[in-house]
């Protein structure tokens, strides 16, 4: 198989230089070089993500801390919002670890509106609160830092739990400012790294409230993971070192960009698919005011063959998505997010053009 361009929601394109980072030689993680590297990059991490906040990263799919953020952070119950997979998934998972779950649930393609959460939050008493940043499966960006306001103004003490997997680093949040207890994200997404690693960023809050929870088991067990990096900036067990070394050299390369910059070019090529889509005839799936800025998600109005454009696009080294789940063939992707640029853009759309022709 050739070299395919990646404009999928994730894993995304990952540069030649940041794959050619890993190959460095190995080296153990009870060494004083791990330690150098691990601190590095948490360093770089905070700065990223303009935090103070406890910054950890786990050797594992952010599917691990959606469910480690559970284990943590929740004796009970929790209120998750669901409007897509990958929001559902999580209320799944909550389920699966015991937990009461109750749902605020929307149609497919409609965001969550800080009223849902403010009319639960009057009527019942929750220990954390759910909220995926941005919809994966349908393009939709939840109004965060409204949300966030509400929970804090109706209900202080609950924690806001955030899955940012496909907008962290891409749309910018602004966790200390919001308030928001425990956000974390994989890195094959618009970090432009490859699969393996997720970062996660906790509040003092939330690492407090961890000690009065019990069975948060053992490899997501966030005081675990601060009690090694305070004492040796290391992680309790075996981290993936060669994708920490490509870590280290993208957050140089994110920093020198800028995560202004980084922001601003996300929303640029978010708008010309956007632009693309309806110039083309084609509708857009999420509500109006909430399309994402890292993924579009396009309406088939037209009935076209979706999965022949995919394996055409393939053919030109090009590789988008089809419909996630129950919208396979109803709805298309195109993701633009990580170190994709708008020449890019460009050149993927003409191609699509040509075989849509």
């Amino acid at each position: 198989m050739g070299k395919r361009k990646l404009f999928i929601p994730g894993p995304t394109e990952v540069r030649e230089e940041v794959l050619s980072a890993q190959k460095r030689w190995m080296i153990g993680h009870r060494e004083k070089d791990f330690s150098e590297l691990y601190e590095r990059v948490i360093t770089k991490l905070k700065k990223v993500l303009d935090t103070e906040r406890e910054v950890m990263v786990f050797t594992s799919s952010a599917t691990g801390v959606m469910e480690g953020s559970i284990r943590n952070l929740v004796n009970e119950n929790v209120l998750s919002t669901v409007c897509g997979a990958f929001s559902s998934r999580w209320a799944d998972i909550s389920e699966r670890c015991g937990k009461k779950v109750k749902k605020i649930e929307v149609e497919w393609g409609c965001a969550i509106k800080p009223e849902m959460v403010e009319k639960e939050l009057k009527e019942n008493k929750y220990e954390a609160i759910l909220v995926t940043h941005n919809e994966t499966s349908t393009g939709v960006t939840n109004p965060l830092k409204e949300i966030s306001e509400i929970v804090r103004k109706i209900s202080p003490d609950t924690l806001i739990l955030v899955d940012a997997v496909s907008s962290m680093a891409g749309i910018k949040i602004e966790i200390d400012k919001w308030d928001i207890d425990c956000v974390f994200a994989s890195t094959q997404k618009c970090f432009a790294l490859p699969p393996g690693l997720t970062v996660c960023a906790i509040s003092e809050r939330a690492l407090e409230k961890a000690k009065k929870v019990k069975g948060r088991g053992f490899y997501f067990d966030f005081l675990l993971m601060k009690k090694y990096y305070d004492e040796r900036k290391q992680t309790p067990s075996t981290p993936a070192i060669s994708l920490l070394y490509a870590m280290d050299y993208q957050l140089d390369r994110m920093l020198k960009e800028g995560m202004d910059t980084r922001f601003e070019r996300h929303k640029k090529m978010a708008d010309k698919v956007r632009e693309w889509a309806l110039n083309k005839g084609f509708e857009l799936f999420p509500e109006k005011g909430y399309e994402s800025n890292t993924v579009t998600v396009i309406k088939n109005n037209k009935n076209i063959d979706v999965q022949k454009l995919v394996n055409g696009l393939k053919e030109r080294g090009f590789t988008i998505a089809n419909g996630y789940g129950k919208l396979k063939n109803i709805t298309f992707r195109i993701g633009h997010m990580g170190d994709l640029t708008l020449e890019e853009i460009d050149e993927l759309l003409k191609n699509i053009d040509e075989l849509l022709s």
